[in-house]
């Protein structure tokens, strides 16, 4: 724990309690491990279909946006470069990193993460090779069946989806932002309500790296280490929001978009290959935002 809560590296905590630096690297090894298993039951469960209705209900009370089940993004975590690993690990800002991957819910809670792809990678790589992103691909999540969009039956059922950045590519189950400057007004408040919700993720990252000191660090550990010190972060702020030791993202700050020290953001290459189906959804959110069924009274001051 008090690696994790400080990051300091294995030769200072072992000189502070004298011990082998072999023996401290086992130990948190161990420990990272023992609360990973020990949680994860309870505290990061494979989402069920009432989850994610759950989930759904909460972002359409809280930020406003109907039908999402989470907001995805992802995090750099650097690392010393690692031995006999060439650039795998290497990424666009020059340092070397292992890439935490998460969904968070409308409460900033880690629902699903994927830790320790290479740094070099992109988040809509990392995403179509994560079991999220086969399970989006494949249908086997237990998304809730289409549904129309409240006061919008107009529109159809609509799919729930994940709201991300421009990193990721369009989808059905997975929605981005109108790329480019000079957009219509309908479709600038299309990606102001999807920034909205999507800004839960970045909040999410920066109380983890507030709490937990090792974010703030170059890390001097093996990326299996730090895989591990990674998980055990993210179920462990798990535990603690839902025993409210931790405040709200919005009663600390923590709302804006810039990172915190030690974790950067990944490089935006995302796709433009959507499907004629996936723009078609967004076309209709980009309806829905602008109509007087989906509006909120403050967005037109906004753009």
């Amino acid at each position: 724990m008090l690696f994790l809560a400080t990051g300091d590296s294995f030769t200072t905590i072992a000189y502070s309690y004298r011990v082998g630096i072999s023996t401290v690297s086992d130990i948190v090894g161990e420990v990272t491990d023992a609360i990973w298993d020990a949680l994860l039951p309870d505290f990061m469960p494979v989402p069920t279909t009432e989850d994610w209705q759950t989930i759904a209900g909460d972002f359409h009370q809280r930020w406003n946006f109907p039908n999402c089940i989470g907001a995805i993004d992802g995090k750099h975590v650097v690392l010393q470069a690692p031995v006999n690993a060439g650039s795998a690990y290497y990424n666009y800002k020059g340092t070397h990193s292992i890439v935490l991957m998460a969904l968070v819910d409308a409460n900033y809670m880690f629902r699903v993460i994927d830790v320790g792809a290479f740094g070099r990678n992109s988040d809509g790589g990392i995403l179509s090779n994560s079991p999220l992103g086969k399970g989006l691909r494949e249908g086997t999540l237990g998304i809730p069946e289409d549904r129309p969009l409240p006061g919008a039956e107009m529109l159809g059922p609509m799919p729930y989806v994940i709201v991300g950045d421009e990193a990721f590519p369009l989808q059905r189950h997975l929605m981005r932002p109108f790329p480019g400057r000079n957009l219509p007004r309908e479709e600038r408040l299309y990606n102001y309500r999807l920034s909205r919700a999507r800004r839960i993720v970045e909040n999410a990252f920066g109380i983890l790296a507030t709490q937990w000191r090792l974010f703030h660090r170059v890390l001097g550990i093996p990326p299996e280490k730090a895989v591990k010190a990674v998980k055990a972060t993210c179920i462990l702020q798990n535990f603690l929001r839902r025993h409210g030791e931790i405040e709200r993202a919005e009663e600390t700050g923590l709302t804006g978009p810039v990172p915190p020290a030690g974790i950067q953001r990944i490089g935006r290459f995302g796709s433009n290959n959507a499907s004629e189906e996936a723009s078609l959804v967004r076309d209709k959110f980009t309806e829905y935002f602008s109509s007087t069924a989906g509006e909120v009274s403050w967005q037109t001051g906004v753009v």
